[in-house]
């Protein structure tokens, strides 16, 4: 799963709207100015008019999770809106060397632009600032570089802020109700993502005196580490009232802990925004009632950046003149109430 920033190096914060921070992005319009001194184009519209030919290299980690396959798909299906773009994608690993190499090639290719979700930021580093320095400008794609120095811009999701989002949801949830137990079901502890997320959920409780955390179990992203670890967390917990699970692949065998338990005692959040997530929440015939967005259509975005930066153009609706070093996507709760605004970004 994907690593954000710190809070305190977000340098512009979006809202999602269905499509997330791409309404925003793909508003990409050329530094020319008209007449009037305004930037060409119109704010959110898309600035599919053919320009300058542009070849974007990408290279993510291997897609062994719904969310990182959503993440390449989001990708593809953007590069194939534009005639002007030529998409070099690699296989992907979650092999750093491997991943190493594959950027290489794609910087021996000279390709104009790179968009990457390093499989580890901190371990693929010197290879941004290679392709920095060969002049090819880096799009950083969530998992974020240990130098700003080795991409040119940085989008993704907000970690705090999805943990944040699932604490204030389940706060309000459980509100005037004496002595409230939740629990937590974390992603992996090694990463500092999973680390963000749960200092989020711990600042948000706190504005909550009346709600504890009783138990968190880690977990692995996978199907079967959800199933494994939370029917270790439902057999140490007696009855609670919320459950806060990090990520919905994961949470698919929560729920089949759950149900195999014939627990229905309390509401669950999910995280990250899948399909199957979605769908439960609108049929609402389960302990799932939400789950708190890290949306893919950030790769989408990405390759708006990324084409733009090829084209030495700006973002319309900003008044700058250059694409901002940052953009961190907002994580927004999804609950029976929105979902049919949030499904077409569900990823299966």
């Amino acid at each position: 799963m994907p690593e954000s920033p710190r809070t305190s190096r977000r340098s512009l914060l979006f809202g999602t709207a269905a499509v997330s921070a791409t309404a925003f992005l793909t508003g990409c319009t050329s530094n020319e100015n008209n007449d009037k001194g305004e930037a060409k184009g119109p704010a959110g519209a898309v600035d599919d008019k053919p320009g300058k030919p542009v070849t974007i290299g990408f290279a993510g980690p291997q897609a062994d999770h719904g969310w990182l396959n959503a993440i390449n798909e989001n990708a593809k299906e953007r590069a194939k809106k534009y005639s002007d773009v030529t998409l070099e994608i690699t296989e992907g690993s979650n092999d750093t060397a491997q991943q190493i190499g594959q950027i290489e090639t794609l910087i021996n290719k000279k390709v104009d632009v790179l968009v990457i979700l390093p499989a580890d930021g901190k371990a693929l580093t010197q290879v941004g600032l290679k392709a920095m320095r060969a002049g090819i400008p880096v799009v950083n794609l969530d998992r974020i570089f240990a130098s700003p120095q080795a991409y040119r811009s940085w989008i993704g999701g907000d970690n705090y802020g999805m943990g944040l989002n699932a604490g204030r949801y389940i706060g309000e949830q459980l509100k005037g109700r004496k002595d409230a137990k939740v629990v937590e079901l974390a992603g992996m502890d090694n990463l500092e993502l999973t680390r963000q997320r749960t200092e989020g959920f711990n600042d948000a409780l706190k504005n909550y005196p009346d709600i504890k955390k009783v138990a968190r179990q880690a977990a692995e992203f996978t199907v079967e580490s959800g199933q494994a670890k939370m029917a270790q967390l439902l057999q140490a917990v007696g009855e609670f009232d919320a459950l806060w699970n990090h990520d919905d692949d994961q949470g698919v065998g929560a729920e089949r802990a759950i149900r195999q338990a014939g627990r229905d005692e309390f509401l669950m959040v999910g995280g990250a925004g899948s399909k199957h997530a979605m769908d439960a929440i609108k049929a609402d015939n389960s302990v799932l009632k939400a789950t708190v967005l890290y949306p893919p259509t950030m790769a989408a975005s990405a390759i708006d950046l990324a084409r733009a930066l090829g084209q030495t153009k700006g973002v319309a609706g900003l008044a700058e003149q250059e694409i901002p070093a940052s953009l961190t996507l907002y994580s927004a709760v999804v609950t029976k109430e929105n979902v049919d605004e949030y499904l077409p970004t569900g990823f299966s």
